[in-house]
């Protein structure tokens, strides 16, 4: 695609910061229109030369995300951990992990994206914690001590034999004999993470309490990790063998005894009633679920479970399609009970969008298509650092440089995580001005010299000027950020199109095409629907803002056109 025909809104003006100085409005309902951003602390930006990024890096860079226009940072574990999952195997769920800095170092953080209007969004595990967690220690020393049943063990079928087939999503076998307790633990994830027993009150006053502890820390809420996970079949069914094997050489089991159980919603209700103590936090929740009706009941009957489960259908779907993105966002529109989305595309678990999206020859539109699917309909959304530089995977390709252990496991099947987590690009200096160190914990991407912030923010045709544009119309058109959503031409296999509609009248067209080839939007065929006669052109990948479209709307391969409706 040429540059001359990547055309948005000037410079100048997506140069310009989004936020004051200040503390963040008092709107408890501030989340609802949110844009979050996911920083993996590790990746983000390194301030003490070890390689392996920091609190202090964060806070270093938060005029960035001012710029950008975020309203939340969601920050992965950072606290005490063996970091075997690299931060998801918690030995202390109330202090910082001194690698990544002090809580001195975090209060700063939160002061300092307060003066911004950014809150702060943290990462709580609440299913496993680590081995190495002094709770665990404590409930395999015996089984008669004070915490014996704070975790799920069992005996097995026999010498040898654990209790039943269940997997781990990780690889193997989800139980672990234990030689001091002789008894087989359960799970989930590595064998370093054992799970909690969520069905023993005192592991519920515990996290709750520790809960509390970070949001008496001036937290604006928790993305929930494994939340539909916390939960067992207390009679130890056998799950049924549905496929396989695996990229773990495993048989592929239904996991409808360790998923998503009813007894979760026990648990979110009360950790809302913990969170509700304190105004304006919002919960999210990763939540991989199989059916827009398993996601409309995270929100509660009553509204009083999650604010934001994650809707993983739509970012997830991996590949381009009209028709399968209308039925999606029309199940999230219909389904939901008018609850707000909160979608996602990108994160730490999945392979980058840039590389699942892209046909090789479309990418850098494609990207802008993306973008604008995730930031134009009525929802929350989620942005994982360095998506809106256009960052892509960066695998590794031998073994022995694997650092997650899902890929040192399932290579070379599953290669892991680690090519959606390498270092930001900041600069084309070394190592992209993430780290002064030798080397870092993941290398960065060789295409840092071309796709890093300062490069880009000086090129107004960028990715990264693209969604600074994307954002500040969202803030700024009451349409965007307000209105109904309406899907129109149901019936176009190729073309994607929907209004938004403010409570003041005014309505906002979005089409994307959603194919290789050329196609045409007939305005005027949808005009008793949208009402007016023509459009002009907001923010577009091809057309110049301020162009009239009083008929038809000529869309180039992908090609996205956001328009205010006359």
């Amino acid at each position: 695609m040429h540059k001359n025909r990547v055309l948005f809104l000037l410079a100048a003006l997506v140069l310009l910061p989004f936020h004051v100085a200040g503390q963040p409005k008092a709107d408890n309902s501030w989340w609802q229109h949110a844009i979050i951003y996911e920083i993996y602390p590790r990746s983000f930006a390194d301030t003490n030369g070890d390689g392996i990024g920091d609190l202090n890096g964060i806070t270093k860079h938060l005029d960035y995300l001012a710029n950008l226009g975020i309203d939340a940072i969601w920050i992965t574990p950072f606290y005490p951990s063996p970091q075997v999952d690299f931060g998801y195997d918690i030995s202390n769920y109330r202090a910082t992990d001194p690698q990544y800095g002090t809580m001195a170092d975090f209060d700063r953080l939160v002061a300092e994206a307060r003066k911004r209007n950014i809150r702060i969004v943290t990462d709580m595990v609440l299913n496993h914690t680590s081995d190495k967690h002094p709770w665990f220690i404590e409930s395999a020393s015996s089984r008669t001590n004070p915490k014996a049943n704070w975790y799920v063990w069992e005996d097995g079928k026999g010498p040898g034999h654990p209790p039943n087939n269940w997997q781990s999503l990780f690889g193997h076998s989800a139980w672990q004999w234990d030689p001091q307790r002789r008894q087989f633990y359960y799970h989930e994830f590595y064998k370093q993470q054992p799970d909690l027993n969520w069905r023993n009150p005192e592991v519920r006053a515990a996290m709750y309490d520790a809960v509390r502890f970070w949001l008496k820390r001036g937290v604006a809420g928790f993305r929930l990790d494994a939340i539909t996970a916390l939960f067992e079949d207390p009679q130890l069914r056998d799950e049924r063998v549905v496929g396989g094997p695996n990229a773990f050489g495993d048989p592929i089991v239904s996991r409808e005894y360790t998923d998503n159980l009813p007894e979760v919603h026990d648990v979110l209700r009360e950790l809302r009633k913990v969170t509700d103590e304190f105004s304006g936090r919002v919960l999210i929740g990763e939540t991989y679920v199989n059916s827009i009706q398993d996601l409309a009941k995270m929100y509660g009957a009553h509204d009083d479970e999650l604010q934001l489960p994650m809707d993983t259908q739509l970012g997830f779907l991996n590949h381009i399609s009209a028709v399968d993105f209308r039925k999606l966002l029309n199940d999230a529109e219909t389904h939901l009970d008018g609850n707000t989305p909160l979608f996602v595309f990108d994160n730490h678990d999945n392979r980058r969008s840039w590389d699942r999206f892209a046909d090789g020859v479309h990418d850098a539109v494609i990207a802008r298509l993306i973008a604008t699917l995730l930031l134009t309909p009525r929802c929350a959304a989620l942005v994982y650092y360095g998506q809106e530089l256009g960052m892509e995977n960066n695998d590794p390709q031998r073994k022995e440089d694997v650092r997650d252990p899902i890929g040192i496991t399932g290579w070379p099947k599953d290669k892991g995580r680690d090519g959606e987590r390498t270092p930001m690009q900041w600069t084309n200096q070394p190592n992209a001005d993430f780290s002064t160190a030798a080397s870092t914990w993941l290398p960065v991407a060789p295409d840092y010299k071309e796709r890093n912030v300062v490069t880009e923010r000086h090129d107004p045709n960028s990715l990264l000027n693209f969604y600074k544009a994307l954002i500040r119309l969202r803030k700024e058109n009451a349409a965007l950020r307000d209105g109904d959503f309406e899907l129109v031409n149901p019936t176009d296999r190729n073309v994607l199109s929907y209004r938004r509609k403010a409570p003041d009248g005014s309505s906002v067209l979005v089409v994307l095409n959603c194919s290789a080839s050329p196609q045409t939007m007939d305005l005027a065929s949808a005009r008793g629907m949208m009402g007016g006669a023509a459009a002009v052109t907001l923010l577009s990948s091809f057309a110049k803002p301020g162009q009239l479209v009083a008929k038809n709307l000529m869309l180039p391969a992908y090609g996205s056109w956001i328009g205010q409706l006359k």
